[in-house]
């Protein structure tokens, strides 16, 4: 299985698993090779108690995901009508609990659009004591395009982004307020002095999974380096996402979003270039959490670790669960994460807990036993 390289840091062998202070070290031990040995382990737990599986059971271990996993979707379309034939229920060991103390089933994912907004009007960068003021500076578009897409708040301000986002249900509000969320502990995590929302539970859960959202990450072509430098650059290129929700649709959301841009930069009159590209496009996606499929995999969880599992959302995008959506023809599939957030997933010593590697076991095993019982 693919792993992200190992930076430096590591204060053991990354790719020679080490178990120290009740915690098993190494490239891979939450994401996502733990989790995949954790079906190993439970499968031969029924073999070496002479029990026999009670359901079929299909891998697919996928070695590209961390560079994209191209060609997945190819190859899986190859074998629609044969290996991904008579599936019925899809679990995928991905994503991390909600909180850092209790389990958790994942039923939706945000969607991604990964939008590149070039400006561009000169031939060359310019010294701005010779030319500052008598430039219309690509700069200073960009900063204003990027700056229109959200008011102070943060909320989204393209006109009617938020047509196609549902209305917070009652049932809805009481998973929020149900699931295990430090906030003071979220704080901390993320070295924030103060998080948003003002820092409200179920506002800041609901603006992680259920609501859209914008973030910004970068401008190529400004100068960034050590020190100051008086340049006016020719031309710029800004980053930024958005998450997509349920219910809305990538090329709608996609129209909308470079509309918005092209008419605040033709309120800007500006002599320059605009060009707008999208890098990344992937739909939301999300089931039914009142199924027998998740009731299964909460009775496993519920039986290991004694005690209810939350429901949640993600806030990040995995285009995995619409691809098997697709080539299952829409079976029930659900998220069960066995990491937690301190466990390091990507960063130096990644690390799974003995003992919640074991009881990750427990949870394949029930889950297999209760699948059998649907």
């Amino acid at each position: 299985m693919d792993v992200v390289p190992p930076e430096e840091g590591w204060e053991t062998d990354p790719f020679n698993l080490v178990e120290k202070d009740g915690k098993l070290y190494g490239r891979g031990a939450v994401d996502n090779k733990g989790p995949m040995m954790c079906w190993i382990n439970a499968i031969e737990a029924y073999q070496a108690t002479k029990t026999e599986l009670p359901v079929n059971i299909k891998f697919i271990i996928e070695g590209m995901h961390e560079v994209g996993s191209e060609g997945l979707g190819r190859l899986m379309l190859t074998k629609k009508k044969t290996f991904l034939k008579d599936i019925d229920f899809v679990c995928i060991n991905d994503t991390s609990w909600a909180g850092m103390k209790k389990p958790s089933v994942s039923y939706g994912t945000r969607g991604l659009l990964y939008f590149s907004v070039s400006v561009e009007g000169l031939s060359k960068d310019l010294h701005s004591g010779e030319y500052g003021g008598a430039v219309v500076e690509p700069l200073a578009d960009l900063i204003f395009l990027m700056n229109s897409l959200q008011d102070h708040n943060g909320r989204i301000q393209v006109p009617r982004i938020h047509d196609d986002v549902l209305q917070v249900t009652p049932e809805e509000e009481r998973v929020y307020k149900s699931v295990t969320l430090d906030v003071e502990e979220m704080r901390r995590e993320v070295g924030a002095n103060k998080l948003a929302h003002k820092e409200d539970k179920v506002r800041l859960l609901m603006h992680r999974w259920r609501f859209p959202s914008i973030s910004y990450h970068g401008i190529e072509g400004a100068y960034s380096g050590p020190g100051g430098k008086s340049i006016i650059p020719a031309k710029v290129v800004g980053k930024f996402s958005v998450r997509l929700v349920q219910h809305m649709q990538t090329e709608r959301a996609t129209m909308k979003i470079t509309e918005h841009l092209e008419k605040a930069f033709k309120l800007r009159k500006s002599p320059n270039r605009l060009d707008i590209q999208v890098l990344t496009s992937t739909s939301p996606w999300s089931e039914n959490p009142m199924t027998p499929h998740y009731t299964a995999a909460r009775k496993a969880i519920k039986h290991a670790y004694q005690i209810e599992p939350d429901l949640v959302r993600e806030g990040s995008t995995l285009p995995i669960c619409n691809l098997m959506h697709e080539m299952t023809e829409g079976k029930s599939i659900l998220l069960l994460p066995l990491a937690t957030r301190a466990d390091g997933v990507h960063a130096s010593n990644e690390k799974m807990d003995l003992k919640r590697y074991i009881l990750g076991v427990k949870v394949i095993a029930g889950y297999i036993y209760e699948l059998s019982l649907v």
